[in-house]
């Protein structure tokens, strides 16, 4: 029998999110600050508000890059950076830095959260939507543990790389027979393909982010929002005026 219900409730849901993502930007968002990875999805900010977009590559080279957005409206890119390193952005020059659905495809995200608030000035935010990995495809995966995130940040992510294809090769593909998931892992290696790296619930999420707040050097922050947003987690992180200590590594 057709479930009209749910149905329903697959075609609101995204909407729903999207809803979300704009009450949390609306309390939080101010002045002037950056979007990383928008293309054809930015937020929608408040009048007055100011933003300039980042991405790995102009917009037109975007389109080709992703050739099923081709009839798609993309942001123009301003700057083109990594968003992981945000290397051409000075630090304390932005009220906020945004991204969604952006720190699971990072392969270090503890230096991309190092680098995202290094660039807001104290009392500015780094807004995040994280897709909760009970709700997605990535729903069998084991979630990142803390222990890994610190590993690949102090020694590199590189040596994590083929085990993190293999893994959503297997557990969110759901590839069978080994020939068949070692095509895979090669095909996905070899075009360098933005997987999701990494993936947590929100308990894993809070348990970095709360590892973070007392790291050695790194900046400090607080939790100024973290809520669950249909099938997604939408998180505000506060900068707060450095009290001096060790640089961080």
């Amino acid at each position: 029998m057709f479930d009209l219900r749910r149905l329903a409730k697959t075609l609101v849901t995204p909407f729903r999110q999207y809803l979300g993502r704009l009450t949390v930007a609306d309390r939080h968002l101010r002045g002037s600050g950056l979007e990383i990875g928008a293309l054809q999805d930015p937020l929608r900010l408040r009048p007055g508000v100011q933003v300039r977009y980042v991405d790995i590559a102009s917009t037109e080279d975007l389109r080709r890059m992703h050739p099923k957005k081709a009839h798609r409206q993309l942001v123009p890119v301003d700057i083109v950076d990594d968003g992981e390193r945000l290397a051409t952005v000075a630090d304390g020059s932005q009220d906020f830095v945004a991204a969604n659905h952006f720190l699971e495809h990072c392969e270090d995200p503890i230096g991309t959260l190092r680098n995202l608030l290094r660039v807001v000035r104290p009392g500015g935010v780094v807004y995040l939507s994280v897709p909760d990995k009970r709700h997605i495809f990535d729903r069998d995966r084991p979630a990142t543990t803390l222990e890994h995130l610190v590993r690949d940040h102090e020694h590199g992510p590189a040596a994590s790389r083929a085990a993190h294809y293999e893994e959503v090769v297997r557990l969110a593909i759901k590839v069978e027979g080994e020939a068949a998931v070692a095509r895979k892992v090669q095909e996905l290696t070899e075009q360098d393909f933005r997987i999701h790296f990494h993936c947590w619930s929100q308990t894993d999420l809070l348990q970095l982010l709360c590892a973070l707040q007392v790291r050695p050097g790194f900046p400090r922050f607080d939790v100024a929002e973290f809520v669950a947003n249909e099938r997604e987690m939408v998180v505000v992180l506060r900068r707060l005026a450095e009290a001096g200590g060790p640089a961080f590594r």
